[in-house]
């Protein structure tokens, strides 16, 4: 690709290039003096100098070049040298890109259209070379006799178009990745503020008898965390006033290049000032909704740029619905899922209790994991996780079936053989009663004692837990594999045995399914390793922690769900506080004043206190501006750390009713907690979504 040489950074002011060629002495070159050229050459000369476009005369069989001060600009540092001489010897590496076509014209006299080419040209007071597109028509000028006496160029610049039609192609591709509307949302905003250089755009979509939208204005600063979390939807009143409505409502599209097409229905001072506008219609027949854009200048919308808005609308509108029925399908398996499974974990005085749960593949199918914690009749406490295979209802509908039995074996009789035998029995009766004997299920299944910390154990073809050990005496914890005994997986009439492992103070154990440690193309040894290893090497033992590290410890992704069960025999009995937020303005400023009292009541390090109520006053921030609804702040300390979680009731995309414009930042907490936290993570559950941290308080700050 031929490059155009770069500006000086501080071009001389120089003349024009009609005042160079009229005021030059063209004796001496083979154009000859001005008052002999040819009348047709002088007009073409003429034309070239006062044309807007960017174009150029070659003369002659040297091809002397002539041009006017928009082809100056394209080949900068070689003006004005260049202008009157052969352009073979002035253009160097540029003519070798184009002269080819030049001199073929000017030899066979039939003009020549090329195609568009990339060069390299020097834009902007400091000539900094970025790539432009243009495409160059070549045409034979005649003197009065018919000779042909050289050719003109004209080039037109096609870098703008060219740049959308990519953009529209990157659109594509990234559409067809976007799963949620809030997906849809985040990519259409992107494109389009990127792609036509806007001022304002607006995405909407119906949402039940109204609209509800999402916004991007020019210069709003968004930083990484702002695009991971989901954009603020506000509701859209059903004003058919607004373009918006009216184009989602109609169906059909409205250019306004100059006015005040948002007066009527504008809520800030942005909206106010948009002279031009497009809105362009989103239908299809799951869905309604309208993309605007504008800007705060006349725009004319010629016909080419309508039909490239259009075309992308289009695609906007499928990937939209797509969306749409993603969400209604994810929506129910995960509700079916997750009804499923516990709502609350057991809370024991000394033990610590936390599960997660993810789902595999698309999230669009219920999956078979399960796990379970609950207390028996005599203190004891019982802990399970299994895998049931498949990704379908049936799986999930075994899981249900497989969890309530064992809850029920367990209460009458806990020993874990008992339980696996018992099981056994159900599976093998499920798949006869379907006729299927390819009922597969998996669990570990265990017994803890909080008098001693001592857990009896059997497993029915499932991996085996982790075991984490405190470090003794300042020492590095370690972690293993937990040795208990193989046993057939449940269905196969098999005979399973015990094994005992004990939680000393400090220590933790961690059930997980094999889609924490399976990946495609590696040896499941692997996966085991590195789990072993990301467990040893955690902050702390703190269940939370090592459930949310556990989901990420081995490298790859998988299409597996993923289950993880963690107990922490925690050092001594911990403090804990909770307290309801109220979705309003003045909720991040209540729980800043709330957790100042109780952290400091507790003797709390200051350092650690300013950190915990900065990173809770963030997040309770985000909870309330992404979900719209109250957020449940809970802190627990013990004499190693401190854990806060933040909590929402809502889901992804719901409407906000908080007044989000008087809030904080959207989406800088994440930042500050991964800079401020020793361990953070995010928990999905059927009724939201629960964001924590968790900071390490040292010992020389409590001694």
């Amino acid at each position: 690709m031929p490059a155009l040489p770069a500006q000086t950074s501080s071009p001389p002011v120089r003349p024009g290039c009609a005042d160079l060629v009229h005021g030059r002495d063209w004796s001496a070159t083979e154009l000859g003096p001005r008052d002999h050229w040819d009348p047709a050459v002088a007009a073409t000369v003429e034309l070239v100098l006062s044309s807007p476009m960017p174009m150029a005369y070659s003369h002659g069989d040297g091809f002397l070049l002539l041009y006017n001060d928009a082809y100056a600009d394209l080949i900068g540092a070689l003006h004005p040298a260049a202008l009157g001489q052969p352009a073979a010897e002035v253009l160097g590496e540029l003519w070798r890109g184009f002269g080819g076509a030049v001199e073929d014209v000017y030899r066979n006299g039939r003009p020549k259209l090329e195609a568009e080419t990339p060069l390299t040209v020097a834009r902007g007071p400091h000539g900094r070379p970025e790539q432009a597109f243009f495409t160059r028509g070549h045409s034979v000028v005649r003197d009065l006799r018919g000779k042909v006496t050289g050719v003109l160029t004209v080039a037109a610049e096609t870098t703008q178009v060219t740049r959308r039609l990519q953009n529209l192609g990157e659109l594509t591709a990234k559409l067809a990745g976007a799963l949620t509307i809030d997906d849809v949302a985040r990519v259409v905003l992107g494109y389009a503020m990127t792609s036509f250089d806007l001022d304002h755009c607006t995405f909407a979509v119906d949402d039940g008898g109204a609209f509800r939208y999402v916004r991007r204005i020019r210069g709003e600063m968004l930083d990484e965390a702002d695009e991971r979390l989901p954009p603020v939807w506000k509701r859209l009143p059903n004003d058919p006033r607004a373009p918006i409505v009216a184009a989602a409502q109609s169906g059909q599209p409205t250019f306004v290049p100059d006015g005040e097409p948002l007066l009527a229905v504008a809520s800030d001072r942005h909206e106010r000032r948009i002279r031009a506008l497009a809105a362009l219609p989103l239908r299809t027949p799951l869905l309604s909704g309208a993309l605007t854009i504008g800007y705060r200048e006349a725009h004319n919308w010629l016909p080419a740029e309508r039909a490239l808005l259009n075309a992308a609308a289009q695609l906007v509108a499928q990937a939209a619905e797509r969306a749409r029925r993603f969400e209604a399908q994810h929506g129910t398996a995960q509700l079916l899922q997750r009804s499923m499974l516990p709502e609350h974990l057991p809370e024991l005085e000394t033990f610590r209790i936390a599960a997660r749960y993810d789902v595999g593949v698309d999230g669009n199918a219920a999956g078979g994991d399960f796990y379970d914690a609950f207390r028996l009749l005599d203190g004891r406490l019982a802990m399970v996780l299994g895998d049931v295979a498949g990704h379908d209802v049936r799986a999930a509908a075994v899981m249900g079936q497989v969890r309530a039995a064992l809850r029920a074996m367990a209460l009458t009789d806990p020993a874990p053989p008992s339980v696996l035998a018992g099981l056994d029995r159900l599976v093998g009766s499920l798949g006869a009663e379907s006729r299927n004997e390819e009922i597969f299920v998996t669990v570990v299944y265990g017994v803890l004692d909080p008098a001693d910390g001592t857990i009896t154990m059997s497993s029915a073809g499932h991996p085996p837990p982790v075991l984490r050990r405190a470090g003794q005496g300042g020492g590095r914890p370690t972690a293993e594999l937990v040795k208990v005994p193989p046993g057939a997986p449940l269905g196969l009439g098999g005979r399973w045995q015990t094994g005992q492992v004990r939680l000393e103070p400090g220590d933790s154990i961690l059930m997980f399914s094999d889609g924490v440690v399976e990946r495609r193309g590696s040896p499941l040894n692997d996966g085991l390793d590195a789990l072993v290893a990301a467990t040893a090497g955690a902050a702390s033992g703190d269940p939370r922690n090592l459930c949310s590290l556990a989901t990420s410890a081995v490298a790859g992704s998988t299409d597996d769900d993923v289950a993880v069960l963690a107990v922490e025999h925690a050092v001594a009995m911990s403090r804990s506080a909770t307290m309801l937020v109220p979705a309003e303005p003045t909720g991040p400023s209540r729980v800043r004043q709330w957790m100042t009292m109780r952290l400091r009541e507790w003797s709390v390090p200051e350092p650690v206190v300013g950190a915990a109520i900065l990173c809770t006053s963030e997040l309770t921030t985000n909870a309330l501006l992404h979900a719209g609804t109250p957020a449940q702040v809970h802190i627990d300390l013990n004499a190693e750390r401190l854990l806060v979680s933040v909590a929402d009731t809502g889901t992804r995309g719901s409407v906000i009713r908080a007044h989000a414009d008087t809030m904080s930042s959207r989406g800088r907490g994440l930042g500050l907690i991964e800079e401020l936290s020793d361990s953070w993570g995010t928990d999905p559950t059927v009724r939201g979504t629960t964001v924590w941290f968790e900071m390490l308080i040292p010992r020389a700050l409590t001694d």
